[in-house]
């Protein structure tokens, strides 16, 4: 899977299915994306790495070869969304968005001018992508997280904006927007699915793919099944402790 490739799979709405890193190791995620996943996105908002992980786990996931690495970037900022881009991630899922002019303003940031306002300096993205804006803009993708009571509200107007290619929903923000005491609080179960419905028909209706990060193979499955068309699988701080758990338990046992 290349950047181009991918780019253009994921704005056909074909279902694609990725993984989540928090730990920004590059070792882990070479192995990461030697498993088949179709992207392994790298968090720069929450995630425990700075700049030099990020630059070094994008390569490891090239290396890997058979996914494309993605970055959720700390703030919808020309400055984190450029420099994730000029590292050579094939996207970016960009935090809080709560308007379509904040979304236009996040694909802005990922085009260069006169169509946005990107600063040129692409490094190791050109060995990627190439240094032709034009090829940049048809192989990069940017998609705006659906996660607070605002985003919801102007759902129909986010997914109309140009150049947007898609939706993202944060579960666990979404949720305690929506009035959940926790992040899975089971008392929203309702009005939380009932947001994911609303999420996935409207990307739907504008053309544009539908995201949303899940917990595990088999919730993604579920929300593929219901009309999302891409979806994240945990991370591999979860899984690590998840495994490691179980096998202490099994060998106490």
């Amino acid at each position: 899977m290349d950047s181009a490739r991918f780019a253009a799979a994921l704005r056909s709405r074909e279902k694609l299915i990725g993984y989540w890193s928090i730990v920004g190791s590059p070792v882990i995620n070479e192995r990461l994306a030697r498993l088949g996943y179709d992207y392994v996105c790298l968090d720069a908002q929450h995630g425990l790495f700075g700049y030099q992980e990020m630059l070094q786990s994008l390569t490891a996931i090239d290396a890997g070869g058979a996914s494309v690495g993605m970055v959720r970037v700390v703030a919808n900022d020309p400055a984190p969304i450029g420099r994730a881009l000029d590292a050579g991630a094939t996207g970016v899922i960009v935090p809080l968005i709560d308007t379509a002019e904040q979304a236009a303003a996040a694909v802005s940031a990922c085009r260069y001018p006169p169509v946005g306002r990107r600063s040129y300096g692409p490094m190791r993205a050109q060995l990627r992508i190439g240094p032709k804006p034009a090829e940049a803009h048809e192989a990069t993708v940017v998609l705006a997280m659906i996660e607070t009571a605002a985003g919801l509200a102007n759902l129909d107007e986010i997914c109309a904006t140009p150049g947007l290619d898609g939706v993202y929903v944060g579960p666990s923000d979404l949720r305690i927007a929506l009035g959940g005491e926790t992040s899975t609080d089971p008392a929203l179960d309702t009005e939380f699915e009932a947001a994911l419905v609303r999420v996935r028909e409207a990307a739907a209706a504008a053309g544009i793919a539908a995201g949303i990060h899940t917990s595990d193979g088999a919730s993604a499955a579920r929300r593929l099944a219901e009309g999302y068309t891409f979806a994240t699988v945990s991370s591999e701080l979860i899984h690590l402790e998840q495994v490691a758990r179980d096998h202490l338990t099994t060998a106490r046992s």
